[in-house]
């Protein structure tokens, strides 16, 4: 079982997306993000497979969650920095979003 220390040892921020492209190579149907957390942290890349829930127009100026100290991880030709949470639902992954703007690289605590 995870403790509430496991859990503090995540750093979750929030990002602002400022590209989505298809990822053509990956296994599944997945985007290629990039991930604006702001000053501290910067523009990370990330692989996510939310096609079924989003198209790409509508992912730009989106702003997600993603836990940032995770080693890096490839998929295909493509070196993933962060991952982005999402939700796995019926109709697909539907990603966390903060309720009200805010700033970029605001922590999760």
């Amino acid at each position: 079982m995870a403790t509430f220390d496991d859990f503090m040892k995540l750093d979750i921020r929030v990002g602002e997306i400022i590209r989505a492209e298809i990822f053509e190579k990956a296994r599944k149907p997945a985007y290629k993000l990039l991930v604006d957390f702001g000053d501290e942290i910067g523009i990370k890349k990330s692989s996510a497979q939310i096609t079924e829930c989003y198209k790409l127009e509508e992912l730009v100026g989106k702003q997600v969650l993603g836990v940032v100290n995770f080693p890096e991880r490839q998929i295909a030709d493509f070196m993933s920095e962060v991952l982005v949470l999402g939700v796995y639902s019926e109709q697909g992954v539907v990603l966390i979003q903060p309720e009200q703007p805010v700033k970029k690289g605001d922590k999760l605590g």
